[in-house]
């Protein structure tokens, strides 16, 4: 396993022997397509302004096509530097500060940040949670559409941090109902190629031509091939006239133009990366499900919440806390594993860990093993107290 630390690692600046098992980010190498074009592009040795080639759109076309099955016209995609970018971009352009944002929580932290710090409103939906799943609360949904001071839904499909793939009746009704009170849908499907064998991922926008009508969709290989600091993604948008002011919204805001490698990345992967993410997803189903066994030989306390995406488990920590950010401090104290605690995550949050596995079986073994060790010191705490 390549060592990251002194890389100036976002996810592995910590401590000494700590194990960071946090932050969306793998332990995996990229590609070797990915590598090998990364270093073509080295080798020339100027390092001048980028533009957007055809070769880009028809990578990022040619994927869904053969992947998912969905047809994207070219003319709908538009790069940006990232989702993150895109999104916080698209909620300054298509909403007015002020309006009330849509999110069904718990969901990725950051949705809160790109509206909060744009003086927009959160609204969120909880989730239903119930028999270790979750479901959407339609009924409080069509409420909080339907409040004329509601603008735009920020969706999530594959749902981060739950790990749900939602299916083509839940899209189609959700879809519906933002259609109904005219809600813009700006859905984030970054972790869509990191669907589980066995499960179908839906692109939100393939549901109907009326929803697609009416969706903006952010896409990017870097979940799927480990190339966050890369800094590429796409923007997805069928209707001309919301595509219009998107693009309008990433050139305002300079987050429409890619530095030198992020053209060469995206075209790679999605050309060349195919057989690499079978064995990915391979190795990431082994590595669940040794984590589902070890839950639940050894710490029958938690709880692994089914997942259908994502390398990120969401784990219930209720029968020990109902503070899990308190937990997570405690571990990272006593053991050195760092994990996400639940609460910033909004819903049920505060009751849940999130943990990445991502990494080699050895790793995956030691962070479990420091889970067990943090658990029940924390727990015999509490016994004594």
């Amino acid at each position: 396993m390549t060592n990251r630390l002194d890389t100036n690692s976002y996810k592995w600046d910590v401590g000494a022997g700590e194990l960071p098992m946090w932050v969306a980010d793998m332990d995996f190498e990229t590609a070797p397509a990915v590598v090998a074009a990364l270093q073509e592009r080295l080798n020339h040795h100027i390092y001048g302004y980028t533009t957007v080639p055809d070769h880009y759109f028809d990578a990022v076309v040619g994927w869904w096509e053969r992947r998912h099955q969905y047809s994207i016209q070219k003319e709908w995609v538009m790069f940006s530097t990232g989702v993150v970018p895109a999104i916080s971009s698209i909620v300054r352009k298509m909403t007015n500060p002020g309006d009330k944002v849509l999110v069904l929580s718990p969901v990725y932290n950051i949705f809160y940040n790109s509206i909060k710090n744009n003086q927009r409103e959160v609204l969120a939906s909880e989730l239903v949670y119930q028999d270790q799943r979750y479901s959407i609360d339609f009924d409080d949904v069509e409420k909080k559409l339907s409040d004329p001071g509601t603008t735009l839904m920020i969706f999530c499909n594959p749902h981060n941090p739950i790990g749900k793939v939602w299916n083509r009746q839940d899209l189609e009704k959700l879809g519906k109902l933002c259609v109904k009170y005219q809600v813009l849908i700006l859905s984030d499907e970054i972790h869509c190629d990191l669907t589980h064998p066995g499960n179908k991922y839906v692109p939100f926008a393939s549901v109907s031509e009326e929803i697609a009508h009416n969706c903006i969709t952010c896409v990017a290989p870097t979940k799927t091939f480990n190339l966050a600091g890369i800094q590429t993604s796409s923007i997805i948008v069928p209707n001309p006239e919301i595509r219009k002011l998107v693009n309008r919204g990433i050139n305002t805001d300079e987050v429409a133009e890619p530095n030198v490698f992020a053209i060469e990345a995206a075209i790679s992967a999605y050309t060349d990366g195919e057989p690499w993410l079978q064995g990915l997803l391979d190795y990431l189903r082994t590595n669940k499900q040794f984590l589902e066994q070890f839950l639940a030989s050894e710490l029958p306390q938690l709880q692994a919440i089914p997942s259908e995406a994502t390398y990120l488990a969401w784990i219930n920590c209720q029968a020990v806390t109902d503070n899990a950010g308190q937990l997570c401090k405690f571990i990272r104290e006593k053991t050195g594993l760092y994990v996400s605690e639940g609460a910033i995550y909004g819903g049920n949050g505060h009751g849940f860990i999130r943990m990445n596995y991502a990494c080699s079986k050895e790793r995956l073994i030691d962070g479990l093993q420091r889970l067990k060790k943090g658990i029940e010191l924390f727990q015999k705490m509490k016994r004594l107290s």
